[in-house]
């Protein structure tokens, strides 16, 4: 298999609209998550306090894992805006979803009110529907398949 047949299975989508606002949605819920953990932005803690949070709940090296959660949240959720690698994104940002859903919020049932796992739970079926259909139409990742294609 050559870069460019990878590169497409990885860009090829669904030539909807559908997939726009879970895209923009979640990628701004997503980006402020991580700009709370990377930057302390939007009365987040920082990378020091995350992780130092992180490292009690038994996530260690706590300031590890939170630059990993930080940086796939922040960076992933700008990569779901644009539409660019949105299926790769989309796992690691469903993987993400998984670890908080375990680690912090499933002994607290499902409800957001006692720490619950429901907002944990939506995000992470946007991510598999991102997944499973692609960026969509409006997408870099859809201009790019339609190059490589173009070109075959």
């Amino acid at each position: 298999m050559n870069i460019k047949s990878i590169t497409s299975s990885i860009t090829k989508t669904e030539q909807s609209l559908s997939t726009l606002p879970l895209r923009l949605i979640a990628g701004v819920i997503f980006t402020a998550h991580g700009a709370q953990k990377l930057f302390a932005w939007f009365g987040g803690y920082g990378l020091e306090g995350t992780g130092q949070w992180m490292a009690s709940i038994g996530l260690t090296p706590g300031y590890l894992m939170a630059l990993m959660a930080g940086s796939a949240e922040f960076f992933g959720g700008l990569l779901l805006i644009i539409g660019f690698l949105t299926r790769p994104t989309s796992f690691v940002l469903a993987i993400t979803m998984i670890v908080a859903i375990v680690t912090v919020h499933l002994e607290n049932g499902l409800f957001m009110s006692s720490n619950g796992y429901e907002f944990a739970l939506s995000l992470l079926a946007i991510t598999l529907t991102l997944f499973i259909q692609g960026g969509g139409k409006h997408s870099i990742d859809n201009k790019v398949y339609r190059a490589l294609s173009a070109k075959a």
